[in-house]
């Protein structure tokens, strides 16, 4: 199967999210954007497992770096795509998180043959799974020379609007032990669950913060995300859990933030599960500061975490760009809004031809 890169975006999008690609088989859409990107004579194309890098080379001053990934969450009878006309919509899994994000990047590929700032285009797989298996995370392992820019965007959906860097995200585990006995002889026992009662309460005092990081304001959250504990009805537990995520600013390194939150619980036995650093968003940057300048409207910060932290760890300052209501991301009836198709590919154009 091949694209038309040089059709309207909706049509271009409908292929794209009709090519079913959830995490693991992105396969066939992966080898279909690489033979239509082989197709355009201005671009240096590579492929590292199903991730698929397109280049300029035209020896520009400046290079940046433009990534959407190619995965979706699995499909829940919202294939194929439908466009809504009236409402100015196209409906289908992916078309929000993050097809149309893609459809655009496609687009500007092809069409723009003399950009004012050589681009590297990338479009990697298994975004939405596990982070070991993600394919921007293996370029940066196994090919790091082709992360290299000034600037990065990732076309993950915001509306269109700017949203610098990203918050950090750790998880940590709680555990109590107690001692097991019958229910009807409790104080033989000791009961872990209700051991968790002052990590609960700890909890549930702590209050939202906002720290401001390069202008934006990012809002901490610090909540219990599961809990678990005993094993019968008629059984004291001898062992219980709570699980927590900490969403840090991130002016905060992963070694802070675990710091402070075992500062909240000095005396517990806590066990780190998972750990992702923030990345700030360099809106101070002079390429960040066109970028800005070209697409317009007001940065604000991204809540949650993307893949701007990969390119952050590497030094390169990274903001989120895309159509779509991140909102609807995963949603059963997720959409992309069609003036968000054009509103990002006019912003993209402007900028990469050096006229914003």
């Amino acid at each position: 199967m091949s694209l038309d890169l040089a059709a309207d975006l909706v049509t271009l999008l409908c292929v794209v999210v009709d090519t079913e690609s959830v995490s693991g088989h992105e396969g066939p859409l992966a080898d279909a954007v690489e033979g239509s990107l082989r197709g355009c004579d201005h671009l240096v194309v590579e492929r590292v497992g199903d991730t698929v890098i397109a280049r300029t080379d035209l020896g520009r001053d400046e290079r940046v770096v433009i990534a959407g990934h190619l995965d979706t969450v699995p499909v829940k009878d919202n294939l194929p795509s439908r466009v809504d006309h009236a409402g100015g919509r196209v409906y289908g899994r992916g078309a929000c998180d993050m097809k149309g994000g893609v459809a655009v990047m496609l687009s500007v590929a092809a069409a723009l043959t003399a950009p004012s700032r050589d681009v590297t285009w990338i479009f990697y797989d298994h975004e939405e799974v596990e982070a070991a298996a993600n394919g921007l995370g293996r370029v940066a392992r196994e090919r790091p020379d082709l992360l290299a820019g000034e600037f990065a965007v990732l076309m993950e959906p915001t509306g269109t609007q700017v949203e610098g860097g990203c918050q950090g995200t750790m998880r940590c585990v709680v555990e109590t032990h107690g001692v097991a006995a019958h229910s009807g002889r409790a104080w033989l026992g000791h009961n872990a669950v209700h051991d968790l009662a002052p990590v609960l309460a700890t909890l549930a005092q702590w209050r939202d913060t906002e720290i401001e990081v390069d202008g934006l304001l990012y809002r901490e959250g610090l909540n219990a995300v599961r809990i678990g504990g005993g094993v019968a009805g008629n059984v004291i537990p001898d062992r219980a859990s709570v699980e927590i995520n900490y969403r840090f600013a991130p002016d905060k390194s992963p070694e802070q933030a675990e710091a402070y939150v075992r500062s909240l619980f000095p005396d517990a036995d806590l066990r780190v599960t998972d750990m992702s650093p923030g990345a700030r968003p360099g809106l101070d940057r002079p390429a960040a500061q066109r970028f800005l300048a070209a697409v317009g409207g007001r940065p604000r910060p991204k809540y949650g975490w993307t893949d701007v932290a990969r390119f952050s760890a590497l030094g390169i300052p990274a903001v989120n760009f895309g159509p779509a209501d991140p909102g609807k991301a995963h949603a059963d009836d997720e959409f992309c809004p069609i003036s968000d198709l054009y509103t990002c590919r006019d912003a993209l154009i402007r900028w990469l031809s050096g006229r914003g």
